[in-house]
């Protein structure tokens, strides 16, 4: 059997579905050049090491996150927009869990400073641009929503809703519709504050 040419986007994409398969932890580059039928110095001419391999994967889940939440929320707005938003998340992180845990990291720079970074950038904000959050809060916004998902699906995907009844599948609509009452009432909360500071 031929070998397949090795360049830096063939060998990020097997560690993605290798990541996806085992782990992205236990991911290696004795594990990719396994998977090749190579040598682990054979990679090195695409990936300078372990590091900017997890970063090209995490480069690579952005991009294809980035463009599954586009075609999400395509057409939308308000809570249509966020329920494509969030639902695009949630799928993304059962189809693909070892992309999904490459997004649960602090990356390093070339994934933050990639063009998939910046398109994941400009969809949320095309969610939030519905909603009008004035441009300085976007990033509030932004992190509240990645901390409430980010924390919902990895604590499903743990087990740890699996103790208690009802289902988390009835919790999640739930976490929407609190989503979508913060963000529909986002300039009230600077009046609240007033009214709570002595």
């Amino acid at each position: 059997m031929d070998r397949v040419p090795l360049n830096r986007s063939v060998v990020t994409e097997r560690a993605a579905q290798l990541a996806d398969a085992s782990g992205f932890d236990s991911l290696s580059l004795a594990a990719v050049a396994r998977s090749f039928g190579v040598r682990t110095p054979s990679l090195y001419s695409h990936v300078e090491d372990l590091a900017d391999l997890r970063d090209g994967i995490t480069a690579l889940a952005l991009g294809e996150l980035a463009a599954n939440i586009g075609d999400a929320i395509a057409g939308r707005s308000k809570k249509d927009a966020l329920v494509g938003f969030t639902t695009a998340h949630r799928e993304y992180s059962t189809e693909h869990p070892g992309r999904w845990a490459s997004l649960q990291r602090r990356a390093g720079q070339a994934a933050v400073d990639s063009g998939a970074a910046r398109r994941i950038v400009q969809v949320t904000d095309a969610v939030l641009l519905g909603y009008d959050i004035p441009v300085p809060d976007r990033v509030h916004a932004t992190r509240i929503m990645a901390s409430a998902l980010s924390g919902f699906l990895n604590l499903e995907r743990s087990g740890n809703f699996a103790h208690s009844m009802p289902p988390a599948e009835q919790s999640w609509p739930e976490l929407i519709d609190a989503l979508d009452f913060l963000l529909a009432h986002w300039h009230n909360r600077g009046t609240a504050r007033e009214r709570a500071t002595p």
